[in-house]
């Protein structure tokens, strides 16, 4: 079965399409962060695609406000016991009541925590989001400085913060690149394919097919880490085209 992609962008949504020898389109919004994704015909053209888009914008807003509601649920609750991924691989917190400022470290397949015992779930989910930050801002500099020289551009500078629908994010204007602070949970192949997505940015605005073709001169197996980011699909909807 032969495949192409694209990326259009569509009330201000990041869509990705890819073409295939199928008879109707799918649509799949994808967790943690509302990626949306398209198997389209390939007898479709990006006119006729924008159109089936915006047909389902609120099917698709509706999805990705469930994915935002569905991590606000499942928020940690920071006790023994709880699943905890750093750098792709999971780990089971143990808490150690200690007095003093709540800090973490790994051993083996554990995530250990010291904090006192009587910390608030908030102060603890707190403390581990910058622990999370410090351990993203260890590994971007050597990454950044790989990549720039070459891609070519150089930010002029580059963040972390915690952002709701993105992974990474690119000003062009300013040359400021964010990095979204879940990114320290991902293998590192992941956090990789984010940088060097966003600093092409710097040369490519849109999603478009000269983007594509960049990322395959810089980084081939660009769509297989870009996967590796988003898991199974929050759900699916499939329709006919004749």
């Amino acid at each position: 079965m032969s495949t192409a992609n694209a990326y259009i962008r569509v009330a201000g949504i990041d869509v990705d399409v890819v073409y295939k020898h199928i008879k109707n389109m799918h649509i799949a919004v994808y967790p943690p962060l509302g990626r949306v994704r398209v198997a389209a015909p390939e007898r479709l053209d990006d006119d006729a695609i924008r159109l089936a888009i915006v047909q389902r914008l609120p099917w698709i807003k509706r999805q990705r406000e469930q994915l935002r509601n569905a991590v606000r649920q499942s928020e940690r609750e920071m006790i023994a016991g709880e699943s905890h991924y750093v750098w792709g691989q999971r780990y089971r917190l143990h808490v150690i009541h200690t007095p003093g400022r709540i800090r973490f470290d790994t051993s083996g397949n554990k995530l250990i925590m010291h904090a006192p015992e009587d910390s608030a779930p908030e102060a603890r989910r707190d403390a581990l989001d910058k622990w999370y930050r410090q351990a993203l801002k260890s590994e971007l500099p050597a990454l950044m400085a790989k990549w720039e020289p070459i891609i070519g551009p150089k930010a002029a500078k580059w963040s972390v913060r915690r952002m709701k629908t993105k992974w990474g994010s690119c000003n062009r204007e300013s040359a400021h690149i964010w990095f979204n602070t879940e990114l320290a949970k991902k293998h590192p192949n992941c956090l990789e394919y984010v940088v060097v997505h966003e600093i092409t940015h710097l040369l490519e605005r849109n999603h478009n097919e000269r983007f594509a073709e960049l990322m395959d001169a810089f980084l081939p197996d660009w769509r297989a880490r870009r996967d590796e980011l988003n898991t199974a699909p929050l759900s699916e909807e499939k329709w006919g085209t004749a």
